[in-house]
């Protein structure tokens, strides 16, 4: 079975689809509400499709739609209208159904009747189940053949199968239908200028396993699950008022969507974790949790701890060539349900990515400095150490210093870092290069991993092991810096290849370099310019590949699509190397793309340029919402806000180079190692409230964790 990428991603899920997502449960449907088979849509439950038709007729005839639109996340509005009986051009019937997901499906369906005459109406809902497992509806292929039973009991369809010992089931209710063989079926009189309204469920039964939250509420007058963890979330994040309105919804949004992707460790339900995207990619990713999380880090630092810590449990142990573990690796995925057997690797986890494991070890060192218990860090420092170890052991496969991938078994991914598309990584030609494969931007995170874990070892007194690592560190750097810059280009290579060839593309990979802060201080500026040159940037953001390159296509997932984390990520470097204009530039064109895509950024976009289209153009089959592009808005302020901590040092940096259109910017309820503050910003003018104790506003950059001598200096009482 092929990766979780474009390798077999599937057709676009319809045009319009609407997708509802909580936690890991999430809803796709059609632009009226209608869920079929033949389409990659469903209500999904713990990794298993657990309705596959959901559609509804007003006497014998589809409803026609008007709008459809998310109030949040996971509540879906669909307005239509049913079609005249009497083959008149306008019926006075219109449809409006609200869908709430969570563990299950509510919907509240509503009819009204516009006529001045009573309507009499036979409301039919067609509902069916195939328990198909995500990987089977995302390529369209289904490899099992459950044994299907279906009943009608008091009203309500109920729905279960069996395959191999495995048991799903799921209940459809609602009051006063009459089960049938397809359905629900209602049989009304509408009164003139009155309405009907009807409450469907459908819940999975407990064979299908044991929700992970509370399942789909049924009560009118309760609240909801959904709300109220959606309110918990809400009670956790800083409030902001932005000068310009526009910036402020797509913030709004980002807050809203970051908090409807976490997703509950079952074996730690206090736990949250941030999964990867929706649709298809409700599920811890390792790469993608982390990034997530660390771009987030500043409005919520527990979420990046909770996803150290469930990522550390499930840190390699075994040598496993099927699913390519081994010793102190991070994983790249985990799926849920009797399905994973058709996962990569056969089996719930996967482990075949270069990236993650360093940037496990990087985002522990960023979270250390976010006043998190100093306890839960200590429990996490021999996990880092175990991730270190699987670099120098397992990922740097030749000992020339760099970390390699190549998939062990031919199952596995062929390409394992972020770009890991069958064709993601190539020459300046087009030719596709060969594993074992070196990429740019992973050195960088080892690098960054090796100053985090320096830092801490120093900061606990261990000279001599922060002193090695140090030392590796510097090494690294330097034959980076050595065999992966192209002089007479001006640009880092985006890899080595097997041969140690650099692949010479001029790829937006080498802009996470700055970001970690592997480049030298005299190549910075060539770089800057090449990401900002009118062949990668494209008017709406950073090309994933230049337009001069073989094998640039503006259509495809990784060969010259638009990133929005992948910018926001740049942007972050451009800000480290001093390059404010260019990152206020790049940062500006991201927000103005949101405004195109009702503030909401999709995984990725195409990447023709803003010259030739009025707006960016969606790639189609981009997860949205996904985590990378919810956190991107969240990062690409704080980079330009400069904004950054080291609470046990007792330091706050803000010193902000907001681009002018974005006005003035508030911040309230801010969390500092547990203390909550405020701050006003008003172009350079910084004021702030309730600075926590021993809290000492600095402006400027924060010092690189790299730069021990400086951070020793802010000690207290040095």
């Amino acid at each position: 079975m092929a990766g979780w990428n474009a390798d077999n991603a599937a057709g676009p899920v319809g045009q319009g689809a609407v997708t509802l997502v909580d936690g890991s449960a999430f809803c796709i449907s059609l632009q009226n509400g209608d869920i079929f088979p033949h389409h990659p849509h469903g209500v999904f439950h713990q990794d298993t499709r657990i309705l596959s038709r959901w559609s509804l007729s007003v006497n014998g005839q589809p409803v026609e739609p008007l709008g459809a639109w998310t109030p949040s996340p996971y509540q879906g509005m669909y307005v239509g209208r049913a079609v005249a009986t009497d083959g008149r051009a306008d019926s006075p019937l219109t449809v409006e159904r609200r869908r709430e997901v969570g563990v299950g499906m509510l919907e509240d369906i509503t009819i009204q009747n516009h006529a001045p005459q009573p309507a009499s109406c036979d409301v039919e809902l067609f509902v069916d189940t195939d328990f198909a497992d995500l990987f089977e509806v995302k390529e369209g292929r289904f490899h099992r053949q459950w044994e299907h039973t279906r009943r009608c009991e008091n009203g309500s369809v109920i729905m279960e199968a069996a395959w191999e010992g495995a048991r799903k089931g799921v209940i459809i209710r609602a009051p006063g239908g009459e089960a049938g063989p397809e359905g629900l079926v209602f049989h009304t009189a509408i009164p003139a200028h009155g309405e009907w309204s009807v409450r469907v469920t459908a819940e999975p039964t407990p064979d299908a396993g044991a929700p992970a939250q509370p399942p789909v509420h049924t009560a009118s007058e309760t609240v909801s699950p959904q709300f109220q963890r959606q309110q918990s979330w809400d009670a956790t994040i800083p409030p902001v008022r932005i000068g310009n309105g526009s910036l402020e919804r797509t913030v709004y949004r980002s807050y809203a969507d970051i908090g409807a992707l976490r997703i509950v460790d079952p074996q730690h339900p206090d736990r949250m974790v941030v999964a990867a995207g929706a649709p298809w990619f409700m599920a811890l990713f390792g790469r993608d949790s982390l990034l997530a999380s660390f771009m987030v880090m500043p409005i919520n630092a527990p979420l990046a701890l909770g996803t150290l810590q469930t990522l550390a449990e499930r840190q390699g142990i075994v040598v496993d060539p099927l699913t390519e573990e081994q010793p102190g690796r991070i994983l790249h995925e985990e799926r849920l349900g009797v399905g994973t057997g058709l996962a990569l690797g056969g089996k719930s986890a996967y482990y075949g990515t270069a990236d993650a494991t360093p940037l496990f070890v990087a985002l522990l060192g960023e979270v250390s400095r976010w006043g998190l218990a100093t306890e839960d860090i200590a429990a996490l420092v021999p996990h880092a150490d175990r991730a270190l170890d699987w670099i120098r052991d397992y990922g740097d496969r030749d000992g020339d210093g760099f970390v390699e991938y190549e998939r062990l078994n031919d199952q596995g991914l062929i390409n394992q870092g972020w770009k890991d598309s069958w064709d993601g990584i190539n020459f300046a030609d087009g030719r596709l290069a060969e594993t074992p494969i070196a990429l740019c931007e992973v050195q960088g995170y080892v690098y960054s991993a090796y100053t985090a874990r320096a830092w801490m070892a120093h900061d606990a007194g261990d000279r001599a092991l922060a002193a090695e690592l140090r030392e590796r560190a510097e090494l690294l750097k330097r034959r980076f810096n050595e065999q992966f810059w192209l002089p007479e280009r001006g640009y880092y290579a985006i890899a080595l290849d097997r041969d140690k060839r650099p692949v010479d593309a001029c790829a937006s990979n080498m802009g996470h370099c700055l970001w970690t802060g592997i480049v030298d201080d005299d190549k910075a500026r060539q770089v800057a310019d090449r990401l900002m040159s009118p062949e990668m940037f494209s008017g709406w953001g950073v090309r994933t590949l230049a337009t001069d390159m073989g094998a640039y296509n503006p259509v495809s997932y990784h060969n010259g699509s638009v990133w929005p984390h992948d910018n926001a990520l740049i942007v972050a470097g451009l800000l480290r190397y001093g390059f404010v204009e260019e990152a206020q530039r790049l940062a500006s064109a991201l927000m103005e793309a949101a405004e195109h895509t009702d503030h909401r950024l999709p995984e990725l976009f195409c990447g023709y340029s803003r010259s030739d289209y009025p707006q960016p153009l969606p790639y189609p089959t981009a997860c949205s919402p996904q985590a990378w592009a919810a956190t991107t808005p969240i990062m690409l302020i704080r980079s330009l806000l400069r904004y950054d901590a080291h609470v046990s040092l007792g330091g706050l940096w803000i010193d902000p180079v907001l681009p002018a259109g974005w006005g003035d910017f508030n911040a309230t309820n801010v969390d500092m190692g547990g203390s909550r503050f405020s701050f006003k910003v008003s172009g350079s003018r910084v004021e702030v409230e309730d600075l926590p104790e021993g809290m000492v506003l600095h402006r400027g950059m924060r010092p690189s964790l790299a730069d021990v001598d400086q951070l020793d200096r802010l000690r207290p009482g040095e």
